[in-house]
C-alpha cells in the first residue's frame, strides 16, 4: 500500500509538473503578444503621448493638420493585456498607381522596447490590409534603434536625422558655456536692440507669416500655401507657440515651435530685413530655449540640419546630434521601383518650382 501510494504520489507529481510547465509556457509565450486597437479620442491619445514623453509631431493636432491637407491620419494603440505599452499616429498619402499609398509614423512610434519590433510589424500588416501601402517608414526620435529583417534603412528621408539637440535639464550656464564665443556675444547684442514675447493676436501670426514669405524668396526655398500654417496654429493651439521678436511693436524675426512634454520641435523661423541687420534670431532662439526651460520641457529640438547659413548659425549652439534616420518596411513588389523614383521625382519638383 505504501508502494502504490508513493507511485501515486510520482505520477500526480509528474502530471502537476506537466500542467505548470504548460500554463508558465503560455503565460510566457502570450507576454510577447500585444494587441492593436485604432484610437478614436483625441484626449486619451494627447495625454498617452504627453506622459510618455512623445515627440509633438506624434500629438493629435499633428494629425489633423496633416488630414486637412491631403494625408490620412491612423492612431494605433498596442495593448499588453489591459495595460497600454505603444502608440503610433501613422500617416497614409495616396499615391498614382501602381504604388496605391505610403505610410509613415514622424519621430514615433512611442513604445516600451520589448514590443518594438512587433508592434511596427502589426502596423506594417494593417496598413498594407486597409490602404495597400507599399511600405511603412518610420523617423524615430532616438538615437539607436534595432529592428529585425525586413526593416532596411533609407536614403529617402523626410525629416534630416541631423539636428542640434539641447538637453534642458542642463543649468543655463552649462548650455551657455557649449555655445561658439560668438553665439554668445550675438546673443547679448541682439537682446537689447529687440523685445520678444509671444504671437497671440491673429495679426501678428499674419504678420509673422508674411516674414515668412520674405525669408523663403530670399533662401530660395518653397512653402506651403498660408492656410496650412493656419491650421497648424488651431489644431496644435497650445502645443504650438510662436515667439516673435519686435522692434516698434513690430515683428522682425519669429520663431514657431511644436511642443511636448518632452521635445520642443523647431517647425519654422525667419527674419526681415531689419530681423537679420539685428541679428535678432539670437535672442530670439535664446528666450525661446529658455521658456522651454521654464515650461519643463526636457529637451530642444532645433529641427534639423540643412546645407547653407542656417545650419551654419544653428552650429553654434551645441555639437550635432544624430537620430537613427529613416527605416522602411516594404511592403509591396513596387517597394524598389519607388525608392529608386522618390529622388528623380523630388529632383523635378524642385526643378519645376524654382522655375
Amino acid at each position: 500500500m505504501p508502494l502504490l501510494i508513493s507511485r501515486y504520489n510520482s505520477l500526480a507529481l509528474t502530471l502537476t509538473l506537466v500542467i505548470v510547465y504548460h500554463i508558465d509556457h503560455r503565460n510566457w509565450y502570450n507576454k510577447g503578444m500585444i494587441e492593436i486597437q485604432r484610437c478614436n479620442d483625441s484626449e486619451q491619445w494627447d495625454e498617452y503621448v504627453l506622459e510618455h514623453d512623445g515627440h509633438p509631431l506624434q500629438l493629435w493636432g499633428w494629425g489633423q493638420v496633416k488630414a486637412m491637407h491631403g494625408w490620412t491620419a491612423e492612431r494605433v494603440c498596442a495593448y499588453d493585456g489591459d495595460v497600454q505599452v505603444g502608440a503610433a499616429q501613422v500617416l497614409i498619402r495616396t499615391l498614382p498607381f501602381p504604388f496605391r499609398a505610403f505610410a509613415y509614423i514622424p519621430r514615433g512610434p512611442i513604445v516600451n522596447q520589448r514590443y518594438e519590433a512587433e508592434f511596427l510589424k502589426r502596423i506594417a500588416h494593417m496598413v498594407k490590409r486597409d490602404h495597400r501601402a507599399l511600405a511603412l517608414s518610420i523617423e524615430p526620435n532616438s538615437r539607436e534603434i534595432d529592428l529585425p529583417t525586413p526593416w532596411n534603412k533609407s536614403d529617402n528621408t523626410i525629416l534630416a536625422p541631423e539636428t542640434i539637440l539641447l538637453d534642458l535639464g542642463q543649468s543655463t550656464d552649462e548650455i551657455l558655456s557649449a555655445m561658439a564665443k560668438k553665439t554668445r556675444q550675438y546673443i547679448r547684442k541682439s537682446a537689447t536692440e529687440v523685445s520678444i514675447r509671444q504671437v497671440r493676436s491673429a495679426d501678428d501670426l499674419d504678420a509673422c507669416l508674411d516674414i515668412y514669405k520674405q525669408t523663403a524668396q530670399r533662401a530660395k526655398f518653397n512653402l506651403h500655401a498660408m492656410q496650412y500654417y493656419k491650421d497648424i496654429y488651431q489644431q496644435l493651439g497650445e502645443h504650438s507657440p510662436i515667439f516673435a521678436a519686435y522692434v516698434d511693436e513690430k515683428p522682425v524675426a519669429f520663431l514657431w515651435l511644436a511642443v511636448s512634454a518632452g521635445t520642443a520641435y523647431e517647425l519654422y523661423g525667419g527674419m526681415n530685413e531689419q530681423g537679420q541687420t539685428l541679428r535678432a534670431n539670437y535672442a530670439l532662439k535664446w528666450y525661446a530655449i529658455q521658456k522651454m526651460k521654464e515650461w519643463g520641457v526636457q529637451e530642444y529640438d532645433f529641427g534639423g540640419l540643412v546645407a547653407g547659413g542656417v545650419s551654419v548659425f544653428k552650429q553654434g549652439w551645441a555639437d550635432t546630434t544624430t537620430l537613427v534616420g529613416t527605416y522602411d518596411f516594404p511592403l509591396s513588389p513596387f517597394y524598389t521601383a519607388w525608392t529608386k523614383a522618390l529622388p528623380n521625382a523630388k529632383k523635378i519638383i524642385r526643378a519645376i518650382k524654382r522655375r
